[in-house]
This record gives C-alpha cells, structure tokens and sequence, in this order.
C-alpha cells in the first residue's frame, strides 16, 4: 500500500481561516493580511515537511499564524527603557519630551487645528507665525523659522542666500556628523560653493579676509558640537568673524549646532554657544536643532534678520522641508518652559543634567537591594552626548552587575529583548546601568526586567 502523502494532511487556507482565533485578527471582517500569513504558514508547514518534519496539526498551525500575525503586528519602533547613562542617545531618539510638549502634539493631532488658518480674520494663516513669537522673545531675533532638522535648516539657508556664490568656512570645521551627513556635501547640494580657509587646527582672521572676493555670498562658522580638537589650535570668535563679515558687506552664518539657551557651566560643563551670544556678536543667522540641548522634538530652527528670514519662506524648498502640525505644537511647548523659567524642571534633558548626585545614588543603591546578585553601586560618569558638548561628562553613581564578558554581554541582549526593553553599556566585563537617565516612574519596570534577565 502507497504510503499516505503528508502534505494532504494539511488544512486548506479556507479551513484556517474560519478558525475563530485567526477570524479575530481581522476583527470578523475581510482581511488580506489574515489571507497572506495563513499562506505563509502552510508554506513554511510545507518546507518543514520537506525536510524530514512531522505534519502539524490544524492547532499547531493555528498557533504558528497568531505568532506570525504578532510579528507583523508588532510595531518595530518601540519605547525603551534608556539606562545607558547618554542623555542625549541619538540612536534611541535623542531628546525624550516633556508631559506638556507631548499633551500639545496629541492635542492638535486628535482632530483639526489653525495649523494655517488665522481664527481672527477667518482666512488663509500661515504655519510658520505659531512658533516665530516664542522664538524671537528668547533669542532677541527679529524673526525666525523652523523646519524638520538642522540639516534641511542648512539646505535651505545656504540654497536661498548662496546657491552660484562661495561661503568661507575653516577646515577644520568642514566636519561630519552622525549618519554620514558632512558639511561639505550639502553646501555642493545646496549650489553653494565651498571655499576652505586655513588649516584643521588653527585659523586666523586674516585667513577668512583674504578669501573674500565679489563671488562670497557669506562666513559660516559650524560649531564642533561633537568632536573636539585639543593642543596647537586657534580660531577667531564668533565677534571678530561678525565684525570682519558687516566690514565686508557679506553674511555671518553660525550654525551653533544644539540650540542651547541655558549657561551650561552651573552644572560644571564646558561653556556652549548660546542663540543669544551669536546674534549679539553679529551673526545675520544662527541655526540648530530642536532635539538637542534644546530638548524638544525634531526640528532645525532658523533665527535672525527679519529681511532674509522672509527671503528663506518664499524659497520653494522650504515647503520640501517644513515641520508638521504636530512637531510644531510640541516645539511651542517646548519653548514655552523656557519662556516660563521652568526649564530645569520640565524638560527632561535639563531635569537629568541637573539632577542631584545624592538622588541618583539614592535610587541606585534602591536598584541594588531590590535585584541583589552581587549588584553593587559604583563611581561612574553620564554623557551629555546627541553631538552636543563633546567629551563633557557629569558624575554618576551606576549599578554594575560583574561577569565573564560572555555572561555579562548575555545579560544584556536579554535586557534589549525584554518587555520593555533595556538598554545598559558594558564596561571592563560589567553591566552598568546609569539612574540618571531612566525615568524615576520607570525604576519599578527596570527592576523587574533585571531580575527576568538574570533568573532566566
């Protein structure tokens, strides 16, 4: 007698799909993707059988379609819990928000807004008016704009005031930053031509002066907000390049890279540009980022001169590059602590910086007692990071767990998969796990996902 063919034994699509648990993944109505990933599991049945496997049973397959459906479910960007110690992480999304930013950005995200409609005259408005006064009142700039990131914010500068024309910048601040983005290739994409001065580590005055020609269009200054040169150096100020562009009659253009408004030596950091000191020293415009120092959502805010403000909104990459409603709403928000004077309080990337080396102890030695296996509270240090304030560092207190490099790299992969996930860094065959930046209403999660990491 023919031995009985394995692959009839399998359930048809049709069979599977009445099954009231797969039904449920379309909510008992038609779904494609239900369709789809019951093929993909007779298939995968299939090739299992081909390879010398059993036939599963109709529950069996059941089950592999709801851990199918559960992966194409399962949204890949997901929040984690960041013990890494780096405050500004820009591989896990920089600068976290505060309550009120992310209440704004829900709030005009769940129905409709004014985002260009003006309420008072019942007409046509414009989106860059709703973050423009905000701006202006912290900075002392006559006008502003903003759009998604610092790079467009760079773009658009350098293509609406430069494009055919040579901007003057020193090469050692012809930089790279994360991602590949290099100052460079975006002048050549905006139409501006490149023209480097002086050397890597030192450049003078009279090496920008002698570059200007009728060709330049502008001085740029690109702060090195996340590397630094130590040593031989020398450069000229952000006042004797204001003064020598205004002599010259060409632009200043000082891209300060992290948008700070807060005097970062309170907290024993190195001193980092301010908006404020740049437009003071002369810069036509000063451009950074919003997801920084500034601690908002993503964002390239453009300040300065109220004349090329408005040359830059009538530039038709500005519509390519513009910010949305709800990033809008959060940026506002965002400002408004600082207008307020509540920035150390409210926005997270402060509240860590200026957190109190006691607490963080505190609330290490709290993690330690709870996990016990031989954690143990040590010295260590936080990193602002996010390509602001380079090698700038606070003191910390971290829970180190101690291990042969194979267990302690193990540990941590099951923290990274875990629910939520974990992200600690591993240091001389340690785990270490920094307070500062894990969320005080996050300790209790955090806690948990250690203990399931090490009984697993």
């Amino acid at each position: 007698m023919a031995a009985r063919n394995p692959y009839r034994s399998l359930p048809s699509v049709d069979r599977l799909l009445s099954d009231e648990r797969v039904r449920a993944l379309a909510n008992g109505g038609e779904s494609g993707i239900a369709t789809v990933i019951v093929r993909q599991a007779i298939e995968s049945a299939r090739l299992a059988i081909a390879g010398g496997s059993e036939t599963p049973t109709e529950d069996q397959l059941v089950e592999s379609v709801l851990g199918l459906a559960a992966a194409v479910f399962e949204p890949s960007l997901r929040p984690v819990i960041n013990a890494t110690g780096v405050i500004i992480h820009t591989n896990l999304g920089r600068a976290p928000l505060s309550d009120e930013a992310i209440e704004a950005m829900a709030a005009v995200s769940r129905g409709y807004s004014n985002l260009e409609f003006d309420l008072e005259a019942g007409e046509r408005g414009s989106r860059y008016g709703h973050l423009e006064p905000a701006l202006t009142r912290l900075t002392g700039a006559e006008a502003a704009i903003a759009v998604n990131n610092n790079a467009s914010a760079l773009l658009l500068t350098l293509s609406t005031l430069a494009r055919d024309h040579d901007v003057i910048i020193s090469r050692g601040q012809a930089v790279e930053i994360g991602g590949g983005f290099r100052i460079p290739d975006v002048m050549a994409q905006s139409g501006a031509r490149l023209v480097e001065v002086g050397t890597t580590n030192r450049t003078y005055l009279r090496d920008y002066e002698a570059a200007i020609t009728e060709q330049t269009a502008a001085i740029m200054r690109v702060h090195a907000s996340n590397f630094r040169i130590v040593g031989f150096t020398d450069s000229p100020s952000i006042h004797e390049l204001g003064g020598l562009a205004h002599r010259r009659g060409v632009l200043l253009i000082d891209d300060i890279g992290s948008g700070c408004l807060v005097d970062t030596m309170q907290f024993g950091l190195a001193p980092e540009p301010t908006v404020g000191e740049s437009l003071a020293a002369g810069a036509d415009l000063v451009l950074f980022s919003g997801d920084k120092l500034l601690g908002g959502p993503q964002a390239g805010v453009i300040v300065g001169k109220a004349e090329l403000i408005a040359q830059l909104r009538r530039h038709p990459l500005a519509r390519a590059v513009r910010m949305d409603k709800a990033s809008i709403a959060g940026l506002t928000a965002t400002l408004h602590h600082y207008l307020r004077g509540e920035a150390l309080s409210k926005v997270p990337v402060w509240r860590m910086i200026a957190t109190p080396h006691a607490e963080i102890e505190r609330r290490a030695r709290r993690w330690a007692r709870a996990i016990g296996h031989g954690a143990r509270v040590v010295d260590g240090r936080s990193m602002i990071g996010g390509g602001s304030l380079p090698e700038e560092s606070l003191p910390t207190k971290l829970l180190a767990l101690d291990g042969e490099g194979g267990y302690v790299a193990e540990i941590a992969r099951r923290l990274r998969t875990g629910d939520p996930p974990v992200v600690a860094r591993i240091e001389r065959d340690s785990l270490l796990l920094d307070p500062r930046t894990v969320r005080v209403e996050e300790d209790r999660a955090l806690v948990a996902a250690l203990k399931a990491a090490l009984s697993a």
